[in-house]
């Protein structure tokens, strides 16, 4: 606030809004959100900011797309370093030799196994894309 940055301090205001309201979701002013819930709600910040662009790239809004761009790099500030295809590939595949998995019947143990350890450090669009690819393959 003091940096005079309005759109950092429009996000953060934002953010903490999500956050409060989460509180409130799940157990009302008593609640206090963990470092767990609050990287989730960051999550899904992120997650409404990259709907957004692809609905306003459709809609040819190019300043929109710019604005929601900027906000979603000052979210992915807030977020663990994500992981890289190649290593996802890596826990899939290991993740499908746990589990013993076959076919696209078995995605859902696949996923259930591998989610722990990539939750908040992986796209879950990204990590079931490659689960579906590793089992049709």
């Amino acid at each position: 606030m003091l940096a005079r940055n309005e759109l950092k301090t429009s996000v953060l205001r934002m953010l903490l809004s999500a956050i409060n309201y989460y509180e409130i979701q799940k157990g009302g002013a008593g609640y206090e959100a963990t470092e767990e819930d609050v990287l989730s709600v960051i999550q899904n910040q992120a997650k409404q900011r990259r709907d957004s662009i692809e609905q306003f790239k459709i809609a040819q809004r190019q300043e929109l797309v710019d604005k929601e761009t900027k906000e979603l790099e000052i979210l992915n500030a807030y977020l663990p370093a994500q992981m890289g295809e190649e290593e996802i590939t890596k826990l899939v595949k290991a993740a499908i030799a746990k589990t013993g998995a076959i076919s696209m019947t078995d995605m859902g143990k696949v996923m259930g196994a591998l989610m722990p350890d990539v939750k908040g450090k992986a796209d879950g669009g990204l990590v079931s894309s490659i689960v579906r690819k590793e089992l049709t393959s």
